[in-house]
């Protein structure tokens, strides 16, 4: 009997001893941050992503779209770990509702709206009076009801006393990268979009003043109900750190105590 005990009780006492280093491999698997950002991001986040998981060997999965639409996600459950939002007052809203973690909050860039047409286009607007005359047919904006770069550029209609002239003429993306893909397809003339989606693509664009509307600060939180909290404060504090910042300003975002002529 002594002898089938032993037989039975090694096997589980070796366990026991392997036990601190298995939860260490454990730990130390690759994860899937699933990171929710507005669309503005699209190709900045994509080039950051991508240096973070070659050093880190974790992976991300982006879910980018409107501001507001994301942040509702979020309020329903979605499984996001990081919100990147284009506009500060969405995270302020969520960590109001005890949504995300108060202390991750952070702004990572302030965003600019351009006038931008394509490359092949014959139209060359300098202002957005200009968007006014006939040969102006259509003009994609994003939507105003939830996506900041949106309201932006209703704001910026209205301080030049020109929006309801415009309104007949709008087509509405359901976020920006939307409505700059409404442009290239050519099925507008010409669209008001991100800094950061003109810059490094083909294409013509030209700066709206920043004074003609509020400005676009953007802010990030890591989710409370993240499953993996500290991996995207490490992806948060990645995009704001040496390697993020960078890219940031090489896609035309503005960062904190910098300004754009």
């Amino acid at each position: 009997m002594s002898i089938i005990v032993a037989v039975l009780v090694a096997p589980w006492g070796f366990f026991l001893s392997q036990a601190p280093a298995i939860q260490t491999l454990l730990a130390q698997r690759p994860i899937t941050l699933t990171v929710s950002a507005a669309a503005d991001l699209n190709y900045v986040f994509k080039e950051i992503g991508a240096l973070w998981e070659k050093e880190t060997g974790n992976k991300i999965t982006f879910n980018f779209g409107s501001t507001g639409q994301l942040a509702q996600q979020i309020e329903s459950g979605a499984p996001v770990d990081l919100f990147a939002a284009a506009n500060k007052s969405y995270i302020e809203d969520l960590d109001k509702k005890g949504l995300v973690v108060s202390n991750t909050k952070a702004l990572y860039g302030r965003g600019r709206i351009t006038l931008w047409t394509r490359e092949d286009s014959k139209l060359n607007p300098k202002d957005i009076k200009d968007l006014t005359k006939p040969e102006y047919k259509r003009v994609a904006i994003a939507n105003p009801d939830h996506a900041p770069y949106g309201i932006a550029a209703r704001e910026a209609f209205q301080s030049v006393g020109i929006w309801d002239a415009i309104k007949p003429k709008l087509v509405l993306g359901e976020n920006i990268r939307q409505t700059q893909q409404y442009v290239e397809t050519g099925n507008v003339d010409v669209g008001i979009v991100a800094l950061s989606l003109s810059v490094n693509k083909p294409g013509k664009w030209e700066l709206i003043p920043e004074n003609l509307h509020k400005p676009i600060d953007q802010m990030l939180a890591v989710v409370k109900k993240s499953k993996h909290q500290t991996q995207a404060k490490q992806f948060a504090q990645y995009i704001n750190g040496p390697k993020g910042r960078p890219l940031m300003k090489k896609y035309g975002f503005v960062l904190p105590g910098e300004t754009v002529k």
